[in-house]
């Protein structure tokens, strides 16, 4: 990807990061390389996982935060400030007070690929991000081979105990962090709820949506089409979409399902599996089909194999999940609804309404895809996860 530019003798500024130990890993890797690094934590979870070393804890109050960060960038003559997420109140205002001084900010997020990826950019993310949306800039690419990525999936249950670790942690110690602001709900026990429930629905889940498999292959081969839920409080819905719920989002495709597409045709719906524990959207779902006389051809699943649920869909429509991306990449015809940064002419049909996508949906051009890709990865995108492998490029 993109070089992040020079580390010995700068001053780094880490804010916050990812939940567990990978912004203290990150850290270490630029103190050995030259850099002085710093680094601010929130609450208790983050002091928990971070470097004593250089670290300050932001103990104020959230309206007194801008001034906070902007004379801490002054002071440490910070010239790079690293960050997870630039939608989040206090990574945003960051952003606001590195952006008013000149320094440099790179966003980590969720990888755009997955799995195995995670992002990384200069200035921002998702919408935020300053990567091309013109076709004509990824058709002058000269495609070359696509490095095979390295398996960096981390075992779910570790995920799971760094998770809760970090919001018990937060949560006892709430008092040495009094005025801290979450961006979600904030407490240790739901959190410790939602991830026995998570996987025990995964396993109920898992062995009844497999039956669905032979059908998928078979008969319902290129005869539905498919609709990938997503995270209910994700910023890719609160900030990038538009609609401010899911529930709006599933009102407005059944509605036009019911009028436009054609009586053979089924609609796929798909959980995300990070809300499996938190919401389960099937009674409200059919109670909508059911409104619109739909109900027989809506097939709502939670734990179904999502590349083959993609290769045999007629179409996809989503809001700006990556798995409209993954579409794309299957040369499935896609669309999306909300501002996503592939919802670019000749990969997704971006120029159609969706009520005439059902009647007419356009694959994707599968040069643009791949050239699309290959920019993906050498631009943005990191071999690694924030739970398991360190990316090589930060080593």
């Amino acid at each position: 990807m993109n070089s992040i530019g020079k580390i010995k003798d700068q001053n780094i500024l880490l804010l916050q990061g990812p939940v567990g130990l990978f912004f203290k890993k990150i850290g270490k890797q630029f103190l050995q390389k030259g850099a002085n690094v710093y680094r601010i934590g929130l609450n208790a979870g983050d002091e928990l996982f971070a470097s004593h070393l250089h670290y300050t804890a932001y103990r104020g109050k959230p309206e007194a935060w801008y001034d906070f960060i902007l004379h801490f960038l002054k002071e440490y003559k910070i010239d790079k400030i690293f960050i997870f997420g630039d939608c989040r109140y206090y990574q945003s205002l960051a952003v606001n007070a590195s952006d008013a001084l000149g320094i440099e900010v790179f966003v980590f997020e969720e990888g755009y690929l997955r799995p195995h990826y995670i992002t990384l950019e200069r200035h921002g993310v998702n919408d935020y991000s300053h990567i091309s949306r013109h076709p004509k800039f990824y058709k002058e690419i000269t495609l070359k081979n696509i490095p095979q990525a390295k398996y960096s999936t981390p075992n779910p249950i570790c995920n799971w105990s760094i998770v809760i670790a970090y919001y018990f942690i937060a949560k006892v110690f709430s008092f040495r962090y009094p005025h801290y602001r979450h961006h979600r709900n904030f407490s240790a026990i739901q959190e410790f709820f939602f991830g026995i429930r998570s996987l025990m629905r995964k396993v109920l889940y898992t062995r009844r949506d497999n039956k669905f498999l032979p059908k998928i292959k078979n008969e319902l081969s290129n005869q539905y089409f498919f609709v990938p839920l997503q995270t209910h409080n994700d910023f890719q819905i609160l900030q990038h979409s538009g609609y401010g719920s899911i529930e709006k989002f599933i009102i407005e495709v059944l509605e036009s399902f019911a009028l436009y597409a054609k009586k053979r045709i089924y609609l796929m719906f798909k959980h995300h599996p990070i809300d499996r524990g938190r919401k389960n959207y099937k009674n409200f779902i059919l109670d909508q089909a059911y409104i619109l006389g739909i109900e027989k051809r809506v097939i709502i699943v939670h734990d179904l194999h999502l590349p083959t649920c993609l290769e045999h869909a007629k179409g996809t429509i989503t809001i700006n999940s990556t798995v409209g991306l993954s579409s794309v990449l299957k040369d499935t015809p896609t669309i999306t609804l909300g501002r996503a940064i592939y919802n670019i002419e000749g990969l997704t049909n971006k120029n159609i309404s969706l009520d005439d996508f059902w009647a007419n949906p356009q694959a994707p051009d599968k040069e643009l895809a791949q050239k699309f890709k290959y920019y993906l990865i050498h631009s943005t995108q990191l071999n690694g996860n924030f739970f398991g492998r360190m990316p090589d490029e930060l080593k």
